[in-house]
């Protein structure tokens, strides 16, 4: 006789008392994420604020920083937490209830690669994103410097060291040198 798994809600994610780490829910089922890098952090934070500042000063929409969780499937529940996302006000009209997670899916999601992540899973993870509706997932490769922008149309574009960034057609005009984001030190000249 086998006994079936229970598969946890959001509700029971968001219950969860506080043990010192952290989660995502994957189909009903706890996945523990580990903490990130420095690197991870500096490279999510000099994206995800040159894309929330181009957002900002054009009253585009509003940004969530990591470890926000955003509710993309129901039944089972899929609670996830990108590295940053940007919600345009097309999709997010009114602001999210105080408690538990939003229910609206991102326009653009980030979402930096550590060192222990596996291929598998950051292309797992791109495609759960994909299919729940983002336009635009952005995978920050910091090892070699690149980024890859996966589009909900199938298209994926790779940037490189000297190429730049662009934000079409979630953020039309964006645009951000990928130099800029994974240099470290001051500035020259």
């Amino acid at each position: 006789m086998t006994t079936a798994k229970k598969l946890l809600t959001a509700d029971d994610l968001l219950a969860m008392p506080d043990d010192g780490k952290r989660y995502e829910l994957i189909r009903g089922e706890l996945v523990a994420v580990p903490l990130t890098s420095h690197e991870h952090g500096r490279v999510a934070e000099r994206f995800g604020r040159r894309i929330g500042n181009f957002a900002e000063e054009r009253d585009l929409g509003h940004d969530v920083a990591a470890d926000t969780g955003i509710h993309i499937e129901h039944n089972p529940d899929t609670v996830c937490a990108p590295d940053y996302g940007f919600i345009s006000y097309e999709r997010m009209a009114e602001p999210p209830p105080s408690r538990g997670y939003a229910d609206v899916i991102p326009d653009l999601v980030l979402e930096v690669v550590s060192p222990n992540d596996r291929q598998a899973e950051i292309d797992a993870k791109t495609q759960m994103w994909l299919e729940a509706g983002v336009r635009l997932v952005l995978v920050a490769y910091p090892e070699t410097r690149e980024v890859y922008a996966h589009h909900d149309d199938g298209s994926v574009m790779r940037y490189g060291m000297g190429d730049t960034v662009v934000g079409d057609p979630v953020l039309p005009g964006f645009a951000c040198p990928v130099d800029g984001i994974f240099a470290f030190g001051p500035r020259q000249g």
